[in-house]
């Protein structure tokens, strides 16, 4: 439970949104990434593939490190 996964974009070294396994959801922090926010938000399977994520790629690794 203490694992998370986030996954952020970035533009000119400025991170424009990010997901986070903790909140289950995207937040954007520009303009663009609000809109892209809401937008993948509104997706289910957006949201379940980026919640699988944490199951496919962190509790597989974690063990090894």
């Amino acid at each position: 439970n203490d694992i998370e996964y986030i996954y952020s974009e970035y533009f000119n070294k400025l991170e424009i949104i990010r997901f986070s396994s903790s909140l289950g959801k995207y937040v954007g922090y520009t303009e663009l990434g609000v809109k892209n926010a809401e937008r993948w938000n509104s997706d289910p399977s957006e949201l379940a593939r980026r919640k699988a994520e944490k199951e496919r790629y962190c509790k597989l690794t974690v063990d090894i490190d």
